[in-house]
């Protein structure tokens, strides 16, 4: 007959909890696992699933019980870091976002909004197209596996049980949301510029020809430009996002070593 003993069964159920719990909570906090067509017990499934893989690979465990302050503030440590590491993901494509509600509202599409169930608000269509194609496109470069490889070996740079973070890794992601609008504005820039040249063209042609209905005119040449530069936008629309992918990858690996401990100590 097997007997367990209750060391083996803390053993084992430290081995697996808290890894889960980190890769957990990087999947409730990115866009891509964590959308709300994806079920929870999917989420909760896959988190599973990888937190056995990668359980045999991790450093020794501290000796710490689950049922105890220590063990809940080592839940709460694995959370912090899921966490970190999920909204890096989502301020990458609400930069993609922020680029098509800017270009929508200068095309005057700012009508042309509907309920989008990720984020519980209402979108603009073309922010929710340009989401769509990075989203596709982030899958398509291997983007997705490239993520979980350093989700993974971010227990090697950040063991379970450290005790505390290097606070400039926050002051890094909150500086790191800048992104949003500096590359949202980077890739809005041509449509954004050329629509308001239009603007003022024809806001000067209503004062030099006040019988001219310019407002019948005006819309329409904006979407018609619009649609036309975005046409030739989107033949250059790969090359911004692998830009924007790589730099939030390498983003991603230095914030995790600058969140280690500046004393460099392991597990307690």
């Amino acid at each position: 007959m097997v007997e367990v003993t209750f060391a083996q069964l803390q053993a084992w159920l430290v081995a697996f909890l808290w890894p889960f719990t980190r890769i957990t909570a990087f999947f409730m906090a990115s866009p891509l696992w964590g959308h709300s067509s994806v079920p929870n017990q999917a989420k909760i499934g896959l988190g599973a699933l990888l937190a056995i893989v990668i359980a045999p690979t991790l450093p020794s465990m501290p000796e710490i019980p689950i049922m105890s302050w220590a063990g809940l503030g080592i839940m709460v440590e694995q959370v912090v870091i899921g966490v970190s590491i999920g909204i890096v993901m989502r301020v990458m494509f609400a930069a993609v976002q922020a680029a098509g509600e800017f270009i929508g509202l200068q095309m005057g599409l700012a009508f042309a909004t509907f309920f989008s169930p990720d984020t519980g608000a209402n979108s603009m269509v073309l922010s929710r197209i340009f989401y769509m194609i990075a989203l596709l496109m982030f899958l398509a470069l291997n983007g997705h596996l490239i993520v979980i490889e350093i989700l993974a070996t971010s227990f090697d740079t950040l063991p379970i049980g450290m005790g505390r973070f290097d606070a400039g890794a926050f002051e890094m992601i909150a500086r790191f949301g800048s992104t949003i609008f500096l590359s949202g504005m980077l890739l809005a820039i041509p449509l954004v510029g050329a629509l308001l040249i239009i603007n003022l063209s024809l806001g000067i042609l209503n004062r030099a020809a006040p019988q001219l209905t310019v407002f019948n005119i005006g819309f329409p040449m904006s979407l018609t430009v619009g649609v036309i530069l975005l046409m030739v936008l989107m033949t250059d629309y790969q090359r911004f996002l692998e830009g924007l992918f790589s730099e939030t990858l390498f983003f991603l690996r230095d914030m995790l070593d600058t969140m280690a401990p500046l004393n460099g100590q392991g597990p307690r």
